[in-house]
Formats: structure tokens, sequence, C-alpha cells
């Protein structure tokens, strides 16, 4: 006889794979919520929809403050909807607790996209620990692919490790980057080269044209100086606009030659596993941490130790392990 949890189970994935909108968010909410019993309802719900997930390509979207990620996603999306895909859009944003999370401001500015039948626009749970929203981003991809999205695009919100947490949930990590005088090319973090597949420098229109394609130069020497992360890939730089939908469909092509080239290798599905063993580890570690955190006993020593440290009564060190004694853990 099935229960309860796994009847309601079966219910959304029905709902998802007939491509119901209203089933599929109720999905995806369901995947946000910390309830333990949504948990293990979303558990089984993502076991049944398994089988119809990982063929879609997913794309990673970050850059600068006013490099126009919402205008860029809303014209390249509905350039891929006019070219048959079904696209969805979500998003990585730490911070969305405190500022609602951009693309809720952003799903405002997608006009064509967020009215276009064939796309799903998805603001990220709000709640602020990137852990948690790296989770439920990564099972809504699932979700989404399971309801026959075949583009994701997942938008980082936010700066710094979110960038890091998108690239290894995609297979194709896109940074957009504003023209400018080069200023920008002594602040820009080395480590958001190294995991960008592509470069893409917006607001090549109008005057701006010329120094756009000047910063992409700078741009494109900068890479060379920099390990690429496989010998398979170079990453190229482009100017778009997104504004005049210059430079998407070529943007588009070197995706899909990036896809062909690293799956002929293998590379492709190598780094889908890897990515997947990864996953495994980061919600073994999350739910270690929400386990330990939520421990009696570790509640009641945390703010005696947390006085103590700030007194310098006791280190770090030796304080963390009267937290893992208390918990259970001991040195093998």
């Amino acid at each position: 006889m099935a229960t309860k949890s796994s009847a309601e189970a079966s219910d959304y994935a029905a709902g998802v794979i007939a491509g119901d909108r209203a089933k599929l968010a109720r999905a995806i909410t369901l995947i946000e919520s910390r309830n333990p019993d949504h948990h293990k309802t979303a558990q089984a719900m993502l076991v049944e929809l398994l089988p119809r997930t990982g063929k879609s390509q997913r794309i990673g979207v970050s850059g600068l403050p006013g490099a126009g990620k919402s205008t860029f996603i809303d014209a390249f999306g509905t350039m891929l909807t006019g070219l048959g895909h079904k696209v969805a859009v979500l998003a990585v944003d730490p911070t969305s607790s405190r500022s609602g999370g951009s693309i809720l401001g952003d799903k405002t500015r997608m006009a064509r996209l967020s009215q276009d039948p064939n796309a799903f626009i998805r603001p990220s749970p709000t709640g602020g620990a990137l852990g948690g929203v790296a989770r439920a981003t990564r099972e809504a991809i699932l979700v989404c692919e399971a309801a026959g999205f075949d583009i994701i695009l997942v938008e980082t919100v936010g700066v710094g490790q979110s960038e890091i947490t998108v690239s290894e949930m995609v297979d194709f990590f896109l940074v957009l980057m504003i023209a400018g005088g080069g200023d920008e090319l002594q602040g820009i973090k080395k480590g958001v080269l190294e995991i960008a597949d592509m470069i893409a420098v917006t607001k090549a229109d109008g005057e701006n044209t010329t120094r756009a394609a000047s910063t992409a130069a700078d741009y494109q020497h900068a890479l060379r100086i920099i390990t690429p992360m496989g010998a398979l890939w170079q990453p190229p730089v482009v100017t778009i606009s997104a504004m005049e939908n210059r430079g998407l469909d070529g943007l588009w092509q070197k995706i899909q030659l990036h896809h062909k080239t690293t799956d002929a290798a293998g590379a492709w599905t190598g780094k889908r596993k890897t990515q997947d063993v990864r996953w495994m580890w980061a919600m073994v570690e999350d739910r270690l941490m929400t386990t330990l955190k939520n421990d009696p006993g570790v509640k009641t020593l945390v703010s005696e130790l947390e006085r103590a440290i700030a007194d310098g009564a006791i280190t770090p060190g030796l304080a963390a392990e009267r937290i893992l004694k208390t918990f259970g853990a001991t040195e093998r």
C-alpha cells in the first residue's frame, strides 16, 4: 500500500512530466522547503523523475554588476525558444534573504521571456545559506529537465563563492563583462577567468562598439596567460549586444561547439559524473552541519564556547574539539 508521501511524490512527478506549470512550480517549492516531511516527499519525487533528467544543456551565466545579465538572458532565451528550444531560468543567490534576489526584479525586465510559453523563470529561494540555495537549484534543474526543458540557464546573482558553486552544476560557464578603459582588468578575479568557458563583452553597440572590441582583446590576452581548465577548449572572448540581438547567434554556436567537442572526447559525460559525486559529498556536509547545529547538547554548549573564544579563554581549535566530542564525533 502506497504511503501518503509516495502518493504525493507520484502526483508531483506526473504533473511535472505532463508539463503542468503550476505543478512544476509547486514541485520546486517542495524542494526548497526545509520541512523534513517535504524533503522526504521531494526525494521520492526526484527518484521517479530521474530517468527523464540529464538531457538538457546546463549553462551558467555570471557577470559584473551593470553587465546586463537580465537583458542578455531575455534576448538570448527568446532567441533559443525561437529556434524551438524550451528554456528554464534559475538563480543562485545567497543574498536573497536580504535583497529579495535581483532576479525577482530582473524578471520584470525579462519582458519577452517571462511571457514566452516555452520559457520558465524561477527566482532563487530566500534563506541565505549558499549550500541550501545550491542544493535547491541543483534539484530544480532535474525537475525542469523532467518537465521537458532542454536548456537550463543558471544565473549567479551573488558574487565570489556562488560563481564557483554555479560552475560546478553546469556544463558551460559564461561570464559577462562590460566594456571599459581596461581598469576593470585590474580588479577581475583570476578565479573567474579560470572557470570561464567563454567571456562575452556586453553592450557592444553604438559608440561603445569600438571600446567593446578593445576590451575583448584585453580579456583574450589575459586568458592566454592563464592555464586553461582543459586541453580540449580554449575559452573564446566575444562581443555582443543584447539590445540589438547582435552576436547572440555566434555565442550560441560556440556553446554548441563546446558541447560537441567535449562530448566527442567523453569529457562532457565525465564532467557530469564528477559533478554528481561532488554534489553527493556537498549534501553530506550540509546535512551533517545541520544535524550538528541542531543537536541539543551542541546548542547548549555553543553560546558558552563563543563567549570563551571572544574572551580569549579558549582557542577555536579546543572549542571545536569540545563541540565534536559533545556531538559524539571522535578521532579515528
